[in-house]
C-alpha cells in the first residue's frame, strides 16, 4: 500500500505524483542496465558489482556536477528531454580525464512542483547520456520543494563513479616540450557560460525563437544542443596510444582548464588560427562585444576536450578519434614555459 498524506498535499507536496514519475521513468532506467547492476530503483541505495577482470589495482574515480543556468533555456523552450544528457556528460567527461571508465550514475532532481511527465522527460535524457557513456543509472532522488523553486522550474545534478587500474592512470607529469595537443570538437556551447549568454542575448522566448543563418537553426535550438559525451572515443584512444593528459574544457575555457593537466614549467602554445571556432561563439562575441581573451576564458570555443600525446602519436590519435565518431585535429604543442596557455 502506497502512502498518502492529504495534509502534505495541501502544503504543496503530492507524493502520488512522485509515484507516477517513478513509474514513467522506469522504462528509461531499464535502457541503462548493465551487467553490474544488482538492484532496481526504489531502494535506499543502488547496488553495483563492477567487473574488475584484468584490473590488478582498481581505483575508483568520482565526479559530480550540474547543468547550471542552461536550464533557463530549457524552461523557456519547454523542452526537457536533452538536459539530462548535459548532466551526465559533465560528470563522465571529467572521469575519463583520469583514464577511468564510467560504471554508474545517480541523479538528483529538485522541482517546484512534480509534473510526472516532465520529470520522466528529464530522466529520459539522463538515460540517453548513460547509454552513450555505457554506465548504468542505478538510483536517484526527486524532491518536490514548493516555495523553494517556482512551480515550473527545477534543478538537476548528478554523480558518477568510474574505475581504472592504478597502473593505467594517466600521468600528466610525463608531459614535455614538443608533445602535441589534440583538440576534440565540441557539439556547441555545452553547459558553461550561460549566465553570460543570457545577458548578451537578453534571453526570452522571442530571442530563442529567432533563426540565424550562421547557425542554421534558431538560437534556442543551438544553445540547447546537448554536451558531447566523449567516453567511447577517448577510451578507444587510451587503449591504443600513450595518452599523457586530458583536459575537459568547461567553465573557465582554455585558460583555466588546459593548465589543470600541465606539469610545472610546461605550457600549451596554440595558434589562434588553428582553433576551429564554431559559429555560435562568433555570434556571442559579436553581439555582446566580448573581447577574445574573455571568450577563450569563458567558453570551449568549439573544443570540448584536449589530449596531450607524443608528437609521434599525434596523427594516429587524430585518426582514431575521427574514426570513433568525433572530429579531432592538432591544436598546438607543449613548450617550456610557466604561462599556462599561450594563444597567438
Amino acid at each position: 500500500m502506497k502512502s498518502f498524506s492529504e495534509s502534505y498535499k495541501k502544503a504543496g507536496v503530492d507524493v502520488t505524483a512522485g509515484y507516477k514519475a517513478v513509474e514513467l521513468m522506469k522504462v528509461h532506467v531499464k535502457r541503462t542496465v548493465t551487467d553490474g547492476v544488482l538492484s532496481g530503483i526504489g531502494g535506499f541505495g543502488g547496488l553495483f558489482e563492477p567487473d574488475l577482470t584484468g584490473i590488478k589495482k582498481p581505483v575508483f574515480v568520482s565526479g559530480t556536477d550540474g547543468v547550471g543556468t542552461k536550464l533557463k533555456i530549457a524552461f523557456l523552450m519547454d523542452k526537457h528531454d536533452t538536459i539530462g544528457i548535459d548532466c551526465v556528460a559533465m560528470c563522465v567527461n571529467d572521469i575519463i580525464c583520469c583514464g577511468a571508465k564510467p560504471q554508474f550514475f545517480l541523479d538528483y532532481i529538485a522541482v517546484g512542483k512534480n509534473y510526472p511527465e516532465k520529470v520522466a522527460a528529464i530522466v529520459s535524457g539522463i538515460a540517453d547520456g548513460c547509454v552513450q557513456s555505457e554506465c548504468a543509472l542505478i538510483g536517484g532522488e526527486t524532491a518536490e520543494m514548493p516555495g523553494f523553486y517556482p512551480v515550473d522550474e527545477y534543478d538537476v545534478a548528478g554523480f558518477a563513479v568510474g574505475v581504472v587500474d592504478k597502473d593505467k592512470i594517466l600521468k600528466p607529469e610525463t608531459q614535455k616540450a614538443g608533445d602535441v595537443l589534440i583538440a576534440i570538437k565540441s557539439s556547441g556551447v555545452h553547459s558553461n557560460g550561460f549566465s553570460l549568454i543570457r545577458k548578451v542575448f537578453t534571453v526570452n522566448e522571442q530571442t530563442l525563437a529567432r533563426h540565424f543563418s550562421d547557425l542554421g537553426t534558431t538560437l534556442g535550438e543551438c544553445l540547447l544542443t546537448p554536451t558531447k559525451i566523449y567516453v567511447k572515443p577517448v577510451l578507444s584512444v587510451i587503449d591504443q596510444v600513450n595518452v599523457k593528459a586530458i583536459s575537459h574544457i568547461t567553465g573557465g575555457g582554455f585558460y583555466e582548464n588546459i593548465p589543470r593537466s600541465l606539469p610545472e614549467g610546461i605550457s600549451a602554445r596554440i595558434e589562434r588560427n588553428s582553433v576551429q571556432i564554431l559559429p555560435i561563439f562568433d555570434l556571442i562575441a559579436r553581439t555582446g562585444h566580448i573581447p577574445e581573451r574573455d571568450m577563450f576564458n569563458t567558453f570551449n570555443m568549439g573544443v570540448g576536450m584536449t589530449m596531450s600525446v607524443d608528437k609521434n602519436d599525434a596523427d594516429k590519435t587524430v585518426e582514431i578519434l575521427n574514426n570513433s565518431g568525433v572530429e579531432a585535429y592538432i591544436l598546438g604543442e607543449l613548450i617550456n614555459s610557466d604561462e599556462g596557455v599561450i594563444i597567438d
